[in-house]
C-alpha cells in the first residue's frame, strides 16, 4: 500500500503543483516513505522547495524522550532552513512562521486517540492557514488503533493542548479526515486537501496498520503497535500517582504499576464486576522498577496488556473501559489510595484542572471511579451515546 507520501512523490502531477511554491514540511521520526526515506530529504531529492521544517511535541528528531519538554526552533545542518518548534515558546504557528512557505505539507504518524497532541497541532495549523491565505496538504497516514471509537465526548469549555476539540478518546479517524472534520466544525475557510493513502484497509489485516509497513516511532514512548492500540486507555495513567511505566522499555503498555497495589488482586476484581470489559486482549500481572518518573527505584507490581498476537480481538477490545476499570478496582480494594494527581501538577499547562480531567476531557470518568455506588453500567451510557454521536457526525468524511 502507499502512504500519502509516497502517492505524492510518484505522482508527477501532484509535485508538478508544488512547482514553483515555497513548501513547508510538518514532521517527525515516523515521517518516512516506503523505503524508509525520511520525508524531508525525499521531498528535496525530488526537487521540491522546501524552505522550512516544523517540529511537534518531540521535536522533529523525535528526541524529547519525556512528556511536556519543550524544543527549540534550530537550523537544519543539512539543508540550512529554519526548523521551527511547535511544542516550545508557542504551540501555534506565529505569522512568522505561516510566512516562511506557501504550501504546508503535514505529515505526521497519529495513534488515533484525541490526546495525542499531533491532532491538535493540525488543527492550530488548518486555523492559521485560514487566516492567511496558506494552503494545507494532509499527507494521509493509517490510523493504527482502526476504526473503533470509545470513550466519552470532551466538554465544551475543557479544551486544551490535549483536548482540541469534541471529540471521543479514540476517534477512529486518519488526520486527513479529521481535518475535514476540524473545517466543518469550526466552519473554517481554508485551502485544504488531503493526499490520500492507496489500499489502506482499516478492517482487514493490522486492523489500522498495514502488515507490509514497519512501526516506527512517532514519539519516544510509542515504541510498538501495542502500546499504539493501548494507548486510549493507558494515556490516563498521566493523571494519576501510579506509573504508565514510564523509565521502563515498555512505557504506556500498563494499566498501572505501583509499589504498594496487588496487581493479581486487581485484575481478578476486574474480570468479576466487568469481565466484557476485560476481553480482546491479554493482561498478565508482572514487576518492574521504573530508572525514572514515577516511584522510580522501587519495585513496582503491574498489570501489562498484550494487545497482539492471538490475544488480540480488534472488535472486544476496549481500551478506555478497561482503564477505567482499573482505576475502579483500585479504589474499591484501597479506598484511601490518592490516585489522582492534584492541582500542584499542571498538565499540559492547564492550571485550573485535576490532569485527569483536562485528559477526560471533563471530570465525568473521575466522579465515576470515586463514587462508591456508580456501576460499570452507569460509564457505559455515558460513553455509548457519545461514541454513537460521534460515529454518526463524521460518517461523511471518511476516506476509506
Amino acid at each position: 500500500m502507499k502512504f500519502g507520501i509516497d502517492r505524492l512523490l510518484a505522482d508527477p502531477q501532484l509535485l508538478g503543483e508544488l512547482k514553483g511554491k515555497r513548501v513547508a514540511l510538518v514532521a517527525h521520526p515516523a515521517s518516512v516513505t516506503e523505503d524508509l526515506t525520511h520525508s524531508l530529504d525525499a521531498l528535496i531529492a525530488a526537487g521540491v522547495n522546501v524552505t522550512s521544517a516544523f517540529g511537534p511535541q518531540h521535536g522533529l528528531k523525535g528526541d524529547k524522550q519525556d512528556n511536556m519538554v519543550e524544543t527549540e526552533d534550530e537550523t537544519d545542518a543539512k539543508y540550512g532552513i529554519p526548523v521551527f518548534s511547535l511544542y516550545g515558546e508557542v504551540r501555534r504557528p506565529t505569522g512568522q512562521m505561516m510566512s516562511s512557505a506557501d504550501v504546508f505539507l503535514f505529515d505526521l504518524q497519529d495513534l488515533g486517540c484525541r490526546i495525542y497532541t499531533f491532532v491538535t497541532t493540525l488543527l492550530y495549523l488548518i486555523e492559521e492557514a485560514s487566516k492567511s491565505g496558506k494552503s494545507v496538504w494532509v499527507l494521509d497516514r493509517p490510523n493504527p488503533a482502526g476504526r473503533p471509537v470509545e470513550g466519552t465526548m470532551l466538554v465544551p469549555g475543557n479544551e486544551s493542548f490535549v483536548g482540541a476539540a469534541p471529540m471521543p478518546m479514540r476517534h477512529g479517524l486518519t488526520l486527513g479526515e479529521m481535518g475535514h472534520w476540524f473545517i466543518e466544525h469550526f466552519d473554517l475557510d481554508v485551502d485544504y486537501r488531503v493526499i490520500a493513502m492507496d489500499g489502506w484497509r482499516p478492517g482487514g489485516p493490522g486492523y489500522g496498520w498495514p502488515t507490509d509497513r514497519i512501526w516506527i516511532n512517532p514519539s519516544p514512548n510509542a515504541a510498538s503497535l501495542n502500546m499504539a492500540r493501548c494507548y486510549a486507555g493507558t494515556v490516563m495513567i498521566e493523571g494519576a500517582t501510579l506509573s504508565e511505566g514510564r523509565g521502563t522499555t515498555r512505557p504506556l503498555e500498563f494499566l498501572f504499576g505501583a509499589p504498594d497495589i496487588d496487581a493479581a488482586a486487581v485484575w481478578a476484581e476486574m474480570q468479576r464486576i466487568a469481565p466484557e470489559w476485560c476481553n480482546g486482549a491479554a493482561v498478565r500481572d508482572c514487576w518492574f522498577e521504573p530508572t525514572f518518573h514515577k516511584h522510580v527505584g522501587k519495585l513496582c507490581n503491574a498489570l501489562m496488556v498484550h494487545a497482539e498476537g492471538p490475544y488480540y480481538s480488534h472488535d472486544a477490545f476496549k481500551p478506555w473501559r478497561m482503564q477505567a476499570l482499573a482505576f475502579k478496582v483500585i479504589r474499591r480494594l484501597y479506598p484511601d489510595y490518592a490516585i489522582w494527581r492534584g492541582m500542584d501538577f499542571a498538565y499540559e499547562y492547564t492550571e485550573d484542572a485535576l490532569a485527569i480531567d483536562v485528559i477526560n476531557g471533563g471530570p465525568s470518568l473521575r466522579e465515576w471511579v470515586d463514587d462508591v455506588g456508580a456501576a460499570p453500567g452507569d460509564l457505559d451510557a455515558l460513553a455509548s451515546a457519545d461514541e454513537a454521536a460521534w460515529v454518526q457526525a463524521v460518517r461523511h468524511h471518511l476516506l476509506y
